[in-house]
């Protein structure tokens, strides 16, 4: 039973990598498209660097991830600790509430957000992709976090009020080191999310704003160039970079307790 479990995940994974590897793997093709890998080059990495314009969109992207996520990991702590606070009945009305964005299509998401700022006369631009990010990464952080509060023990709580304690300090000191590794997971990912979103993303963003997963639709539809396959294999570098400090900051984490 075992070796057909392991099996089973190990086409999965060959199913899920592959393509990815594939990608990778032409981003150092001498040539100029993936038909044939025609020798090793790291022509297309120099050409990708040169352009200026996917260098900026590069550091566009991953600042509003940086940023979305960080507001969003904000806002969804708090929130998941008032819902967590909440009455029974009003719970269940603000997880409802939480995750209609959860289930809910990107495009569907993506077009309300383009009637609302629209209807508002709202300039399309980083502003409006910023919010529309952090807007659908919240239900993502409460969903890590309310998790780990329902696991704490409430003892330690009320012990603390009977000491003393202010509410600040109960949360400073007691409630949020407990949340940490939780509200380090739900950062990740809100920034994982915000960095490959597309549809909704499409629907915001202005003339003067722009993210890789629109500029690299954009440039598709012309063709695609073995730039973007340089560009895909450091952002899945980075990837990985970011799920291995992920890994070793919760385990810290978690040591600590």
């Amino acid at each position: 039973m075992k070796k057909i479990a392991a099996t089973y995940l190990g086409l999965v994974f060959l199913v899920l990598y592959l393509p990815i590897f594939y990608l990778i793997a032409y981003a150092f093709n001498a040539g100029e498209d993936m038909t044939t890998f025609t020798g090793f080059s790291l022509a297309h990495f120099e050409g990708m660097f040169s352009d200026s314009r996917l260098m900026v969109i590069l550091v566009q992207t991953f600042f509003l991830a940086f940023l979305s996520a960080l507001i969003a990991t904000l806002i969804g702590t708090f929130g998941a600790i008032h819902i967590y606070q909440a009455r029974k009945k009003y719970r269940e009305a603000f997880l409802s509430v939480n995750n209609i964005l959860m289930v809910a299509p990107d495009v569907m998401i993506g077009a309300s957000f383009l009637i609302l700022f629209t209807t508002v006369k709202f300039q399309l631009g980083f502003v409006s992709v910023l919010a529309s990010h952090v807007a659908f990464s919240i239900p993502i952080v409460v969903l890590m976090v309310l998790p780990r509060l329902k696991e704490m023990n409430d003892d330690m709580i009320h012990a603390a009020y009977d000491l003393g304690a202010s509410s600040f300090q109960v949360l400073k000191e007691i409630m949020l080191p407990y949340l940490t590794p939780a509200i380090i997971a739900g950062y990740f990912m809100a920034f994982t999310y915000s960095l490959d979103d597309f549809a909704v993303t499409f629907f915001v963003t202005g003339n003067g704003f722009s993210t890789l997963s629109v500029e690299i639709y954009s440039r598709a539809r012309q063709g695609i160039s073995l730039d973007i396959n340089a560009l895909s294999a450091l952002v899945f570098l980075f990837s990985i970079l970011l799920v291995i400090g992920y890994y070793f900051i919760s385990r810290e984490k978690e040591d600590l307790r």
